[in-house]
């Protein structure tokens, strides 16, 4: 979760929302991502979705089974999709997003629906940590604006 963090920063420094998403296979990582959404003027570029495309790519593959994620913010429900459909195994989630969150917060696109995949995931992975940038964050922006 710290390297996810770390590509948190990266998106914050961009006056992106800070979130960050690591892919890890066998213990290593194997793609990073952060929020690309405002650069990019692109809604689907989420740190989860750019993550999932690197890690595709490294792979040769769209099935990213034996892999597990790393995100500071819960994924919303294109991530969360995104994530049963590259079918990785399971996902560390920082902090709980209750505005738009799909793992638990608005609804649960892990245990909710019979997909083809089950993800496995868990809650709460530095979640101060993971709540404070998010925090800071809107602290910052609205003093810019």
């Amino acid at each position: 979760m710290q390297e996810a963090l770390k590509e948190a920063k990266k998106a914050y420094e961009k006056l992106e929302v800070p979130v960050g998403a690591v892919i890890v296979k066998n213990g290593e990582i194997i793609a990073r991502g952060h929020n690309l959404k405002e650069t990019k003027t692109d809604t689907t570029k989420h740190a989860e979705i750019i993550a999932i495309q690197k890690a595709s790519k490294k792979l040769k593959s769209w099935r990213l089974e034996d892999c597990e994620m790393y995100v500071t913010l819960e994924p919303c429900t294109m991530c969360a999709g995104a994530i049963i459909n590259a079918r990785i195994k399971k996902v560390y989630i920082g902090t709980l997003d209750a505005k738009t969150g799909a793992c638990g917060s608005i609804l649960n696109l892990f245990d909710d629906y019979k997909f083809n995949h089950k993800v496995e995931y868990e809650k709460g992975i530095m979640q101060k940590e993971c709540e404070k940038i998010l925090k800071d964050f809107f602290k910052d922006l609205r003093k810019i604006k």
